[in-house]
């Protein structure tokens, strides 16, 4: 326990403010996380988040440190502070605010590219809308979930505007919005908006056993590992891949973050677990082999043996 207690005090030492949070700042995984970053975004510009969900040891270790036993947990001057029900109650008496340094940060005005089909539709949909209900309201969670819909200004809005349209958000949506795009397509399974947005997270990606058989062929480098069993691995296996025990834990452990890792199991549902477990330790080129080595045996190799 002491090394990460040692690595504790010099996160503490090296930084004015530091929260310790499950996910990040930009993306926080758990509702009192969320909170309390929306609290210091609205107070500081700068801080130190620490994802306690990318290190066992770490949030194991930051409980102890400060015998308690929540996260998040937030310090200041490397002191601690409290967990989310304080910091939110210091927040609404203003304490907190003298404590990081007295004045709200300025928000921030994002760059938001509407494509000349998203504004075309948008203003249709517009037209016949209240004067007071005439903008597009843009909405992002802390999972980058979007809400996009019609609505009027609210106190404390940022406002922007793209190809003619007016885009209204809150103080958080507009941190996380920087740099998106937003089209309207049309495709067989229908019509609708699509957002592409640069501050969003890694997610575990699909894959589709013809994917990866044209990966292999083309000579792609990537990490093939069975989330299965000994047992169902005795019976049929992919050639090439990794059985995903402890070994094959530490091996994954000593690749970069950014090794490319497909996960497989018997019909994809355990490896996505394992993908999504990976993904939360920070790697960042996650896939899942849908349909598991079931789809590979029928769809690309029937000499694996199907059970």
């Amino acid at each position: 326990m002491e090394p990460i207690q040692d690595q504790i005090r010099e996160l503490l030492a090296g930084h004015r403010i530091v929260l310790f949070m499950k996910g990040t700042r930009l993306a926080p995984e758990c509702g009192f996380s969320s909170s309390v970053v929306d609290i210091l975004d609205d107070l500081v510009d700068e801080y130190e988040t620490v994802n306690v969900l990318a290190s066992p040891s770490m949030r194991d270790g930051i409980k102890a440190f400060s015998d308690w036993p929540t996260i998040p947990q937030l310090y200041v001057d490397g002191k601690f502070v409290g967990g989310a029900d304080i910091v939110k109650e210091m927040a609404a008496q203003g304490e907190l605010a003298g404590m990081l340094g007295g004045a709200t940060a300025p928000a921030v005005i994002p760059t938001i590219a509407l494509s000349e089909r998203a504004a075309s539709t948008i203003k249709e949909m517009l037209k016949d809308a209240a004067p007071d209900e005439g903008f597009l309201r843009l909405e992002v969670s802390a999972q980058f979930h979007y809400g996009l819909f019609l609505g009027g200004r609210e106190r404390g809005d940022v406002e922007v505007s793209s190809n003619g349209v007016t885009i209204l958000l809150d103080r958080v949506s507009a941190r996380r919005a920087d740099g998106m795009r937003i089209d309207y397509v049309e495709s067989a399974a229908g019509a609708g908006f699509k957002i592409e947005n640069p501050n969003e997270p890694p997610k575990v990606r699909s894959l589709r056993v013809e994917e990866m058989r044209a990966m292999q062929e083309a000579g792609e480098e990537f990490e093939l590992l069975d989330v299965r069993t000994e047992e169902e691995r005795n019976t049929a296996a992919i050639a090439g891949s990794h059985l995903l025990d402890e070994v094959g834990k530490e091996f994954v452990r000593r690749l970069p973050i950014d090794a490319k890792l497909v996960f497989y199991c018997h019909h994809g549902m355990r490896s996505r677990a394992a993908a999504e477990h990976f993904l939360r330790e920070g790697y960042t080129n996650v896939w899942n082999l849908e349909g598991g080595i079931d789809a590979w045996s029928l769809r690309v190799d029937p000499s694996v043996p199907r059970y």
